[in-house]
């Protein structure tokens, strides 16, 4: 008992380094852009490079797993991790920041694979959805904390914040390491929807239309959810002269924040309502929140942008149950395809940077009507083999086994 608490404590902390190290690349561009003189498509690049890491090792680190175990994969994404936040903080030039994030990416993809697992070994199958829950709210409040620190040693007149932030990520990474290396982790045995799957099992996956469909929900998703995170910033500073390592930052913060908030009314919802309905639901109140963040005045955009992330909370994990529901096996290999997809995290925000180069960020921003439109229609054209459970209001807040009146 007292080890297992040990190592659930340990992945918690996990998950809020995680959390903390991806979620301080949003706050910082502002402050990138103009230490380096770059445009708004070069800067673009930043979480390009982290997200697109997603993509090249998701899968990879998924076989890697299973053939070399989970404290191996732990020690090799916190040995890429130190080796990305050291080069930034020994060499912060634009080309090694964008080399550093991608070998952070590297290893942050490789924790995502390895920790479930991890979590259901440790805590034991019957407790796993309660520590998996438990771990995205510590995800989540690192994501809000992350962009509050910023703000508050902005504030204090912190000199080379990305020195200073990168060069303490190393030192965490390396007291991880040693960490690491000295807890008693519990050999993982990953279950038969939890493995890796063949090459060609890949490939017959990706035959199917639907896994392509839903494989571009989650790059929709990731997509809108960083630039939303990336650019919100850097857009209140452009259009409404909102101080970027204050108001910006603390923008950024609440978008975390009510994410989290998000995912607990979520929860509730999911017993009540069919979850493409509470999809629909949700995607319709986001659009309207960007538009009133993008077209309103600055008061307006300074509360929509954040509110916007209450409503993306549940996106990422209905489409994703949608997808594993939808087919009727292989569940491992297509969980690794619909990883993958987090290169959105790459794609999108560099799209909108570019074209904010072009055509005004504020225009490029529309880009996310089209995203969030395209998650919009898989609540309508998702057909799942198995639909999530609902009961009626009444019976959810009845104890176990007590029946309702009639």
């Amino acid at each position: 008992m007292c080890n297992r608490a040990l190592i659930i404590g340990y992945i918690l902390c996990v998950w809020f380094v995680i959390s903390f190290v991806t979620n301080i690349i949003g706050p910082l561009m502002p402050i990138v852009i103009r230490e380096f003189g770059l445009s708004l498509g070069l800067a673009g690049f930043l979480p390009f490079s982290f997200f697109l890491a997603y993509g090249v090792i998701s899968i990879p680190a998924g076989m890697m797993v299973e053939r070399c175990g989970a404290r191996a994969i732990l020690l090799g994404a916190f040995g890429l991790n130190l080796l990305g936040c050291a080069a930034i903080a020994l060499l912060p030039s634009y080309l090694v920041v964008i080399g550093g994030l991608f070998v952070i990416g590297l290893g942050m993809a490789m924790l995502q694979v390895v920790i479930n697992p991890l979590t259901r070994t440790a805590g034991g199958e019957a407790h796993f959805a309660f520590f998996s829950v438990m771990g995205q709210l510590v995800f989540g409040a690192a994501s809000f904390v992350s962009p509050l620190l910023f703000a508050a040693l902005m504030e204090q007149g912190t000199a080379a914040p990305v020195v200073v932030f990168y060069g303490a990520f190393a030192a965490v990474f390396v007291l991880v390491i040693v960490i690491t290396r000295a807890l008693p982790l519990p050999s993982v045995e990953l279950k038969d929807d939890e493995r890796a799957g063949t090459r060609q099992l890949y490939w017959q996956l990706l035959r199917d239309r639907q896994v392509r469909l839903f494989f571009l929900g989650i790059v929709a998703y990731v997509g809108t959810e960083q630039s939303l995170a990336n650019w919100m910033s850097q857009f209140l500073s452009t259009y409404h002269d909102l101080s970027p390592t204050v108001d910006g930052a603390h923008a950024v913060a609440m978008f975390w924040g009510l994410m989290s908030v998000g995912c607990v009314l979520g929860l509730l919802l999911l017993r009540l309502f069919d979850s493409r309905a509470v999809l629909a639901v949700f995607c319709a109140a986001a659009i309207v929140c960007i538009a009133l963040a993008l077209f309103g005045p600055g008061p307006v955009a300074a509360q929509a942008f954040p509110v916007a992330g209450f409503f993306l909370s549940v996106m990422f994990s209905i489409v994703f149950s949608l997808a594993l529901n939808s087919v009727p096996r292989h569940h491992g290999a297509f969980s690794g395809i619909l990883c993958t997809g987090i290169l959105g995290g790459a794609l999108v925000p560099l799209l909108v940077g570019v074209l904010g180069d072009r055509i005004g960020l504020r225009a490029a921003l529309t880009v996310l009507f089209v995203t969030l439109g395209y998650i919009l229609s898989v609540s309508i054209w998702a057909r799942p083999l198995v639909r999530n459970e609902t009961v009626e209001l009444r019976r959810l807040f009845l104890a176990p086994g007590r029946q309702p009146p009639a």
